[in-house]
C-alpha cells in the first residue's frame, strides 16, 4: 500500500520510540493511531498479528495524511519479534494484574524515553488490542508499565487516544514553548516610557474635566488608574486607540487635545 498524494511529508527524526501496536483489531484505529504518531513526532509503527491482515485501505482512509507511517508500518507475528532489537520496551496498561513491576506515568514514562534514547539505545511502547488491552504474557515483556492518571470513574480510552497521551508526553518532554504567551499580532507590548506617556495625556485631560479636582483622593485615583494599565500587558495599539478615545472625549467638551 502506497501513500496517498497530498500527504503529509513525514520522515523518521532522531530516535524515536517505535509504537507497537499488539494484536489490533480495527483498521480505523490503525490510521487514526498513526495520525496521532505524527502530532507527537513518532515515526515508527510496528503491528503484532493485526486482526484482518495488512494492509488495509481504511486505515489509509483514517490516518488524514499520515499516510508515510503506515506505508513504513512494519508486521510482526509475536510481541518477542516485534521487540527483538528494541533495548527498552514499556508497556501501558490500564490495570497492573498481580504483577511487581515499576509503573510510570504518561510524563513519567516520557522522561524516561527520553533519557534512554539520548544514550542512543532503542525502545518501544506496546499498545494492546482495542477490547481486552495487553494480557499478562504481554507485560512480561516489558521493563516497567505506563499507567495513565485518569479518572477513575471513566478511564476508558480508544486505541489512538491511548497513542495519542504518550505522543504529547513525548513530544512535550523536550518542547521548549514557554506555558503562558501573549500574542500581540502585529504589535507589540507597550514600554513604561508609552505608558507613561499615556498616562499623562490621560491625567492631563482628567485634570481638565474636573475628574481629578479633589486634591486629598487625587493622588490614590492616579495610582489606581496606574495599576490598572500595568497590571497586564497592554500593547501599544492599545494604546493607540486609548489616546484616541481621550482625545475625542476632550475634543467633545471643546478643548483641543494635548
Amino acid at each position: 500500500m502506497t501513500g496517498r498524494d497530498g500527504g503529509a511529508d513525514l520522515k523518521p527524526e532522531g530516535n524515536t520510540p517505535v509504537v507497537i501496536l499488539v494484536r489490533p483489531q480495527l483498521a480505523e484505529n490503525i490510521g487514526a493511531t498513526a495520525r496521532a504518531m505524527a502530532n507527537g513526532g513518532l515515526f515508527h509503527l510496528r503491528l503484532v498479528a493485526p486482526r484482518d491482515g495488512w494492509p488495509q485501505s481504511r486505515a489509509w482512509r483514517s490516518a488524514s495524511g499520515a499516510d508515510r507511517i503506515l506505508d513504513a508500518a512494519e508486521v510482526f507475528e509475536t510481541v518477542d519479534e516485534a521487540t527483538a532489537d528494541l533495548h527498552h520496551v514499556f508497556a501501558t496498561c490500564p490495570r497492573p494484574r498481580h504483577i511487581v513491576k515499576t509503573v510510570l506515568t504518561a510524563r513519567g514514562g516520557a522522561a524516561e524515553l527520553r533519557a534512554i534514547t539520548v544514550r542512543g539505545l532503542r525502545c518501544g511502547l506496546l499498545f494492546g488490542p482495542e477490547r481486552a488491552g495487553l494480557d499478562n504474557e504481554d507485560m512480561a515483556r516489558a521493563d516497567a508499565l505506563i499507567r495513565y492518571p485518569l479518572n477513575p470513574r471513566f478511564m476508558s480510552l480508544n486505541l489512538a487516544q491511548a497513542v495519542m497521551i504518550m505522543a504529547y508526553e513525548w513530544y512535550m518532554a523536550a518542547d521548549a514553548t514557554p506555558p503562558r504567551t501573549l500574542m500581540t499580532n502585529e504589535t507589540h507590548v507597550a514600554t513604561k516610557g508609552e505608558l507613561d506617556n499615556f498616562m499623562r495625556h490621560l491625567i492631563t485631560e482628567l485634570d481638565a474635566c474636573g475628574f481629578l479636582r479633589n486634591e486629598q483622593k487625587r493622588p490614590g485615583m492616579v495610582r489606581n488608574l496606574r495599576h490598572f494599565f500595568t497590571r497586564g500587558e497592554v500593547t501599544e495599539q492599545e494604546l493607540r486607540t486609548l489616546h484616541g478615545v481621550v482625545s475625542e472625549l476632550s475634543r467633545s467638551r471643546g478643548r483641543p487635545s494635548g
